[in-house]
């Protein structure tokens, strides 16, 4: 005797089945949401422990790595939106954290850096934030940690050239 397929119209299908979609659990953006907590989870006491949010660590993480920067490059590179980053940079100038000089080239545009006192925090920071990184590598393994980001890099790189529904939006 074979069953009759559930009616979606009577509701005897839950509303989520009825969406032609993969799973919720199984959405890439989801995986690497739940990958991401689980990775900022052991991050976030040391962060707290210095007075300091994701997003401010984030900027002073990018600045180190560089000399200066302009503001709206400096958005781009951290992932941040502009308003998010006005707040956060006046809240790490405040705390002589990093410094803002007017563009030469642009006096409408300025650039920042990281101060003296940035790097101080950056080098307390950075032993809780190595140990962090040691025994996440100890408990993922080495190995899978290199190819896991040489693969989230190979996705980056592949999907860089696709139109998103944001350029098609903008276009529109």
């Amino acid at each position: 005797m074979s069953k009759r397929p559930a009616d979606p119209a009577n509701g005897s299908v839950p509303a989520a089945r009825q969406v032609p979609m993969r799973d919720f659990s199984r959405s890439l953006p989801m995986s690497l949401l739940r990958a991401r907590e689980a990775v900022m989870r052991q991050f976030r006491p040391s962060l707290r422990e210095h007075g300091l949010t994701e997003q401010q660590w984030r900027i002073l993480r990018a600045l180190a790595a560089i000399e200066a920067v302009e503001v709206t490059e400096l958005a781009r590179t951290a992932f941040l939106l502009g308003p998010s980053l006005s707040r956060i940079l006046r809240d790490l100038e405040a705390r002589n954290l990093i410094e803002r000089k007017t563009a030469k080239a642009d006096q409408r545009r300025s650039m920042v850096s990281i101060s003296k006192e940035g790097v101080k925090l950056m080098a307390a920071v950075a032993p809780t934030s190595e140990a962090i990184y040691a025994e996440i590598t100890r408990r993922f393994g080495a190995r899978k940690l290199a190819e896991l980001q040489e693969m989230l890099g190979e996705l980056e790189h592949s999907l860089a050239g696709l139109r998103s529904a944001d350029d098609t939006l903008a276009e529109g």
